[in-house]
């Protein structure tokens, strides 16, 4: 069981987000507004927030911007004893916010990043886990190129080598992966050497290639067919044995600012279900599913013996993130607990 006290270590990309105001496009307008993101980081953002010995682990270019950008992370409590310093510029991408029935997008750069052209023996992971009980690692970081990958699983290796819990986010990008190598088979691997996974409906379609349970939420009173997770859970297993627990997000988007989202956690056999959240108005769904896994990890932290209330404790996190304008979840774990 991973104690809160103990160091927790997240590995990703640090990306600078660009958008427009007012729900104008990318096309339209003259000012980009910036802030730091990306996946690996809201998680570990939102982990410190709530009180965790967080490090998190990139490589930053030796430049104005990596620099930063790490200061952004240390004011949220981050620890980042082993940034990797190095490579051309920092990763970003363009985000354009949805707007009534116009769905959000994104547009990444980040082909050439300081990050995807991390490859092995940059990290010291040893001396970075040698204090650390719990790896937060992501498929983000093996969609971008082979080195990263390559990267990635040298950290996963080495992880498992030293005994360290294991939680994984399936966090498939389809636009991501680019390079050649086949995501279903590198997610798949990923996910074999995780104690923990996470991730929404689709995406654990991508990984297990087992089709997903339609989730059409309309409101609060929508109700899980148990059964069907049962059997569907049952078969996950037997692809990822090693894993204790495995979370689904589930996300009904019935507008772009009218939101369903709930939970199904199977955790070491038993299934829990939780509320369904209505969420109108959506201000910011960036970070939602990170805002989700990252609460799971903390409060499992500190109520291992409850799944129940660790999973109402993650969706709770989740559905406040959509209050919260860019990337990080800035919520505390008493404010999440008054919202359960």
């Amino acid at each position: 069981m991973h104690d809160c006290n103990h160091k927790i270590v997240t590995f990703g990309e640090a990306l600078l987000r660009l958008s427009k105001d007012s729900s104008r496009r990318l096309s339209q307008g003259r000012e980009l507004h910036g802030n730091y993101g990306g996946s690996e980081a809201n998680a570990a953002v939102s982990m410190a927030m709530f009180g965790n010995n967080v490090e998190y682990v990139t490589r930053l270019p030796d430049n104005d911007m990596g620099h930063a950008c790490m200061m952004s992370l240390r004011e949220y409590g981050l620890r980042l004893d082993h940034v990797c310093w190095g490579g051309e510029r920092l990763g970003t991408y363009y985000f354009e916010a949805a707007a009534a029935m116009r769905n959000s997008r994104v547009v990444y750069d980040r082909k050439g990043s300081a990050f995807y052209s991390m490859t092995p023996g940059m990290i010291d992971w040893h001396d970075v886990f040698s204090d650390a009980s719990l790896f937060h690692c992501s498929g983000i970081t093996c969609a971008l190129s082979h080195d990263s990958k390559d990267a990635t699983f040298e950290a996963v290796r080495t992880a498992d080598k030293m005994g360290l819990f294991i939680s994984c986010d399936i966090n498939y990008r389809k636009n991501l992966w680019r390079y050649g190598a086949n995501a279903q088979e590198v997610l798949h691997k990923l996910m074999e050497y995780s104690d923990f996974i996470f991730g929404d409906q689709n995406e654990w379609e991508v990984a297990s290639q087992l089709p997903q349970i339609p989730f059409e939420a309309l409101d609060s009173s929508y109700q899980i067919d148990i059964k069907a997770y049962e059997s569907y859970f049952s078969m996950l297993h037997k692809q990822f044995p090693r894993c204790r627990q495995m979370l689904i997000a589930l996300r009904n988007q019935i507008t772009t600012n009218h939101h369903t989202l709930t939970g199904v956690l199977w955790s070491d056999g038993i299934i829990y279900t939780t509320r369904i959240y209505d969420i109108c108005p959506v201000i910011d769904p960036m970070g939602v599913g990170d805002a989700f896994v990252a609460a799971f990890i903390h409060a499992r932290g500190k109520w291992n013996s409850d799944p129940q209330r660790c999973l109402n404790f993650a969706l709770a996190a989740s559905q406040l993130k959509n209050s919260v304008p860019g990337d990080f979840n800035l919520v505390t774990e008493e404010e999440v607990i008054a919202q359960m």
